[in-house]
């Protein structure tokens, strides 16, 4: 037989050669199926060239030579115009509304997700009030109803614990003003030689 003349193979047992039998068995079906079939995805609808927007709407790249002209460095003519400067929001929106906010210290700042969140603020003049700010900044271009401030108050009552207070409408209007007040004014800065 010819197990029997190589000399290395000789006395195995049964059941060794049962093992490796199925061993090799399921090797070569491991084989066969990493290299078969093809292989299909399903995706959302979409034509190529075109980006699916979660609100529902429906926007196409422009192609190399498109409606917008040659793009280098992935940037669209209305984007190097409004200070976008890589990131995901307005940077003249963004550098102000710090600027604006800087004497309340920072919980949290997300400059591709335009968000702005404070942790909460006591004014020296008012030690039984404190102030808590959240600025949304909506979009690259630097528009009036590009920016969003949210503005919360709570006051001590008796007991020393703090309780939710009503805050003017008017005040959240008049931050989103100083906002794009001094976004003005960077770009306008950026604009002089």
């Amino acid at each position: 037989m010819f197990i029997s003349s190589i000399p290395a193979l000789r006395g195995k047992s049964v059941l060794y050669w049962r093992f490796a039998a199925r061993a090799a068995v399921l090797a070569v079906a491991i084989a066969a199926t990493g290299c078969s079939g093809s292989t299909e995805y399903n995706y959302p609808d979409k034509k190529p060239g075109q980006k699916v927007d979660p609100t529902g709407s429906t926007k196409s790249d422009t192609t190399l030579l498109g409606t917008d002209g040659l793009r280098l460095f992935g940037k669209s003519p209305d984007q190097d115009q409004a200070g976008s400067g890589g990131l995901g929001v307005n940077s003249f929106l963004w550098r102000a509304s710090l600027d604006s906010i800087s004497f309340m210290p920072l919980a949290s700042a997300d400059p591709f997700g335009g968000v702005i969140i404070t942790d909460w603020y006591t004014p020296p003049e008012t030690p039984s009030e404190r102030f808590k700010l959240n600025v949304y900044i909506l979009g690259r271009q630097l528009r009036a109803d590009g920016i969003k401030a949210a503005v919360f108050r709570q006051r001590r009552d008796a007991g020393g614990n703090w309780v939710d207070s009503a805050v003017e409408a008017k005040t959240a209007i008049d931050l989103e003003n100083a906002i794009l007040t001094r976004a003005r004014q960077l770009r306008i800065d950026t604009a002089r030689p």
